[in-house]
């Protein structure tokens, strides 16, 4: 039977329609190129991209972190209204067992409803798990469809701005331990933000929409964001005036002292507890000795819902780059804040969970730490092997595997070539070309002697050892480099 007797009509245009769509410039037009927004990644990437998520997670372990892990995709009910406008941007899944499911969005609600359902009232946690936005992938560098983040959280009821400091400490140590350039943390509170909306005359039920157009000022000039919030969002243009005066404000603790004395927003009660937080905030970052790396910027919004308190948000001042070349634009690198209301949305009672935490953008860090190697040239070694089992005889196979079997069961990581004759120049030049700092030879002539040559790939010496001491002088040699 003919392939078209074999698919329904629509399924045949669906088929048809992909098989005659163009190729991209990369494609041969073999295979079709992954999905939009998302990214092979080579031996050479994972390389990089371990370095750094060893360098976050160790920060976090160092802290008292605990590791868990939670379900790639959610009920939609359990994801739906905690991202405001950005609800918007969830990966909607069609179960076959009825139930509505919806990808990962962030790794903040799902930790939520976790501390929800098994009654968790206190716990520090990491996480570092792949997520899911159906927005573009184009909007800034580094900015995927599908990508990675390492979140860190702190849950439980304590004395104010003590682990929310902790969070700033946190991002700080990991930016500054990437060597990234110089960064700025802006700091900001919803208490704050929401305060100056109910100052400024924005009526409450606009609250949340206004917000989410203030957020967008590290992408838009403010000219731009004041028409969207008149334009599309209905505000009156003095009430955006009004707003334009206060998000243009950015500073230390003075600012916060300021904005105590400013004669509107220090008649608004939410505005004022934020305001006391910051200033609590700011005396323990002094401590710490990072109050030069945090700025408290009006501006600064966070749009997504479940924020309540403390938000900031971690961006690089100039990103590592070459003379007269332009500077990366990867937004922010880090963020995170306070919400201490969205344990409660869970709970059957309502019992409300404070909690605070923060959450590394590493595909932007990733992005960066790429670029800058390649105007390096700098060039990644793939695999860490240590030692080659080599031969410049035929009919030694045998021999070959004896050596590296001892040398895997020793903890050594070691390889061989797959095949039973290899050139020994072959070997020699691969060793080279990957790397691995050390060779054992074995030929006839070691054979009778009952000796293993040990050769330096990088000074090309050679030394015999006796065949049951040859473990103990590599381990001897790798402990010294």
């Amino acid at each position: 039977m003919p392939l078209l007797g074999l698919l329904p009509r629509r399924a045949w245009a669906s088929l048809l329609t992909q098989l005659l769509r163009p190729p991209c410039a990369s494609c041969t037009g073999a295979v079709r190129c992954q999905s939009q927004g998302t990214r092979d990644l080579s031996p050479q990437h994972m390389v990089v991209r371990e370095k750094i998520l060893d360098l976050v997670i160790s920060c976090f372990k160092r802290h008292g972190a605990k590791g868990m892990d939670t379900p790639a995709f959610e009920l939609k009910e359990t994801l739906t209204e905690k991202y405001g406008e950005d609800s918007g941007l969830m990966y909607d899944l069609k179960d076959q067992g009825g139930e509505l499911l919806s990808l990962r969005y962030d790794l903040t609600v799902p930790f939520a409803r976790y501390l929800a359902m098994n009654k968790v009232k206190k716990m520090k946690r990491y996480h570092v798990g792949k997520v899911w936005r159906r927005e573009s992938p184009t909007i800034v560098q580094g900015r995927y469809r599908e990508f990675c983040q390492c979140d860190f959280d702190i849950a439980g009821q304590f004395d104010p701005m003590i682990p929310d400091a902790e969070c700033l400490k946190i991002m700080c140590e990991i930016l500054s331990g990437l060597q990234l350039g110089d960064f700025l943390i802006k700091v900001n509170d919803r208490r704050i933000v929401d305060g100056m909306f109910a100052v400024c005359g924005v009526p409450e039920s606009k609250f949340r929409a206004i917000c989410s157009s203030i957020d967008k000022l590290d992408k838009m000039a403010w000219k731009d964001v004041r028409h969207e919030m008149v334009v599309k969002k209905g505000l009156a243009p003095e009430v955006a005036d009004r707003i334009g005066d206060y998000v243009q404000c950015h500073g230390g603790v003075s600012l916060v002292e300021q904005m105590f004395q400013d004669p509107r927003l220090s008649q608004n009660k939410q505005a004022l507890e934020g305001l006391g937080d910051l200033k609590l905030l700011f005396e323990y970052l002094t401590l710490f000795g990072i109050a030069d790396k945090i700025s408290f910027d009006l501006s600064l919004a966070r749009g997504l819902d479940y924020y309540t308190g403390v938000i900031y948000e971690a961006v690089l001042l100039q990103t590592p780059t070459q003379a007269g070349e332009e500077p990366l634009n990867v937004g922010s690198v880090a963020a995170g804040g306070r919400y201490d209301g969205l344990v409660g949305m869970f709970d059957p009672k309502g019992h409300k969970v404070p909690c605070v935490g923060l959450s590394i953008g590493v595909e932007r860090i990733f992005y960066i730490v790429e670029q800058r190697m390649k105007t390096k040239g700098e060039k990644v070694r793939t695999t860490e092997t240590q030692v080659f089992v080599a031969t410049p005889q035929k009919n030694f196979l045998q021999e070959r595997l004896k050596l590296i079997a001892e040398l895997w069961d020793s903890g050594i990581k070691a390889e061989m070539l797959y095949k039973n004759n290899p050139k020994l120049l072959t070997q020699l030049h691969y060793c080279e070309s990957t790397g691995i700092p050390l060779v054992v030879i074995i030929g006839e002539q070691e054979l009778k002697e009952g000796v293993i040559k040990i050769r330096s790939v990088a000074s090309r010496e050679e030394v015999a050892i006796k065949r049951e001491n040859f473990v103990a002088e590599i381990q001897k040699r790798l402990s010294e480099s």
